[in-house]
């Protein structure tokens, strides 16, 4: 069986900073305070997705789930080890990535689809099925910057799911938009399951991980805590099993849409 993604030992380390003037640094060093520390977000991650899996990517808030996205979409590269992946990517990792807020929706939908590594031909073949699904009526051809967040969700979900992709990612994409876009998300998902693409989902609700996911990797502080079983992996996180499609998953914690993680 092809391998899809394979991440060997990834760190992606982030520095966090106390002071922002050189006033306030200045004053810090010579009191002895911290100006700073470094955090490892993703923490020596080690994992293996092979051709037609479909992965589901757990963990609290803060955990690493979304810089490991990113890592494994190429957006941001590891400061030790590897991220390597196979074929063409594509999916919606944040609401609104990759869209020109001064051009019209119809001129980000060209662009996104070029960013995904779609020809122009390519997106005037699958441009009317595009529109249909984003649903945004006469605002297509209003500039982005007055779209609301659930609007550029459909518009950006919309284009990624047209892509011939080998790999599809999606960050939370189920938790943005009224019920019955996210109804035709599930769908679309589903069936791009189904089809045989490889799936990298990132998700706080158990219900949509185990309809979507064969399988389960769970995050703690940056650690691969857990590779296996999606039940288990639930358990594992001690979720609450009755949310699907509000957003809430752990006890205590809501989801507050897209590219919250660090």
């Amino acid at each position: 069986m092809t391998t899809m993604i394979k991440v060997d030992n990834a760190t992606k380390s982030f520095t966090m900073s106390y002071q922002r003037s050189l006033k306030q640094i200045a004053i810090a060093k010579a009191t002895g305070r911290k100006t700073h520390d470094v955090f490892n977000a993703v923490d020596d991650v080690t994992f293996s997705v092979q051709e037609g899996e479909s992965i589901g990517l757990m963990g609290l808030n803060g955990s690493g789930k979304s810089t490991l996205l990113k890592l494994v979409s190429g957006v941001m590269r590891p400061d030790s080890g590897s991220v390597l992946t196979r074929g063409r990517i594509a999916g919606l990792i944040a609401t609104g990535a990759g869209f020109d807020p001064q051009l019209s929706g119809r001129d980000n939908l060209y662009l996104n689809a070029a960013i995904l590594g779609m020809s122009k031909a390519e997106t005037q073949k699958k441009f009317d099925e595009i529109v249909d699904f984003a649903d945004l009526g006469k605002f297509l051809d209003t500039e982005v910057a007055y779209y609301s967040s659930g609007m550029k969700a459909r518009l950006g979900f919309a284009v990624a799911i047209n892509v011939d992709a080998d790999i599809f990612i999606a960050d939370e994409a189920l938790a943005v938009g009224d019920r019955p876009f996210k109804r035709k998300c599930r769908k679309r998902m589903d069936e791009i399951v189904k089809s045989g693409v490889t799936m990298f989902y990132v998700s706080h609700a158990p219900g949509s991980v185990r309809s979507l996911c064969s399988r389960v990797l769970i995050l703690d502080h940056g650690k691969l805590a857990y590779d296996g079983d999606v039940d288990e992996g639930i358990r594992f996180l001690h979720y609450d099993d009755d949310d699907d499609d509000n957003g809430k998953g752990a006890k205590g914690s809501t989801d507050d849409g897209l590219g919250a993680d660090i």
